[in-house]
């Protein structure tokens, strides 16, 4: 499992045939796996806010409230209607109360461990190179947000970072790719 230190050398997955592939494999393997890679590269929460939520918190709701474990910082992000078509099909037979990513032992959700061994398992399994942990779904969805939006300030704020260039630098937009991105500009 990655440590704190570790959370930042993991890459985003940038290809998004990998992304369907993940899903595809996911899926096969597990209906509560492959919602819980969907629920976390199209949400941007980290896995210590996603693992405690229950289908009341994503239930019937346009936006998800949460605590931030990591700052205590209160946020409220909208749900796109793909996510909560995902959600309204996942929790169709759960109870209210019941943990979103519950665990063999009942009534309590997976734990961090399981959650990045089941990521890693199958980034390996569909060829997905570099570091990948679980925090790879929440630097995925940012790299995808910027790639379509080009809004770093949206993102920063989205993510709570204190600045643009720390925001680029966590979702892996390095150097490299400004410079092939200025080569190829023209006016």
């Amino acid at each position: 499992m990655t440590t704190k230190q570790g959370q930042n050398s993991v890459e985003p997955i940038r290809d998004p045939e990998q992304i369907r592939m993940m899903k595809e494999y996911l899926l096969h393997k597990s209906y509560r796996d492959y919602f819980l890679f969907v629920f976390g590269i199209n949400s941007g929460l980290r896995i210590s806010d996603i693992l405690p939520l229950r289908v009341m918190d994503v239930r019937n709701t346009e936006h998800l409230r949460i605590r931030e474990k990591k700052t205590g910082n209160y946020r409220k992000i909208k749900m796109s209607a793909a996510l909560k078509q995902e959600i309204e099909k996942y929790t169709r037979r759960m109870a209210d109360s019941d943990p979103l990513f519950p665990s063999r032992k009942g009534n309590v959700p997976i734990g961090r461990e399981t959650a990045w061994r089941l990521i890693n398992e199958a980034s390996r399994v569909c060829g997905v190179e570099g570091a990948i942990g679980t925090h790879t779904m929440r630097k995925t969805f940012g790299y995808h947000f910027y790639q379509r939006t080009k809004d770093v300030a949206m993102l920063q704020q989205i993510f709570g970072h204190s600045s643009p260039a720390i925001t680029l630098r966590y979702i892996g937009i390095n150097d490299e790719m400004m410079d092939q991105a200025l080569e190829e500009f023209s006016l």
